[in-house]
């Protein structure tokens, strides 16, 4: 089985996909609009992998809880294959003055990985 797409709600749709993009090498299909609905969606592809992000802006969609631990997903995960590239990127993602919830570290159950917040607060680690 593979995981199709995983779906994200935003406000800012073009910020969001802007962001994918450019730290992580997504391709983006044009965008959809509904009309009935005022759903917006791009879909993001990412080379070597068949999983995609859907990107969603929906006018009638509201806030989530500002915690930042809440029921329902957590976290995405991207692997990018080694320590070196898990230091650059948060390195970048830090320069570029996004948010670095844990610097580049083993985790307790021996992966090394970083956590950065998404332009609109969605954890990422970045994996090696």
């Amino acid at each position: 089985m593979i995981v199709g797409h995983i779906a994200i709600y935003t406000n800012d749709l073009e910020r969001l996909k802007r962001f994918y993009v450019t730290y992580f090498d997504a391709v983006s299909n044009l965008k959809y609009r509904n009309e009935t609905t005022g759903l917006e969606t791009y879909f993001l592809s990412f080379e070597g992998s068949k999983t995609q992000i859907e990107l969603m802006y929906r006018p009638n969609v509201t806030d989530r809880p500002s915690e930042t631990a809440h029921l329902g997903y957590a976290h995405l995960a991207f692997t990018l294959g080694s320590r070196a590239k898990v230091d650059y990127l948060t390195q970048l993602l830090q320069s570029d003055g996004y948010v670095i919830m844990n610097q580049p570290r083993v985790t307790g159950d021996g992966f090394y990985e970083s956590v950065v917040l998404d332009p609109d607060g969605n954890l990422i680690e970045l994996v090696a």
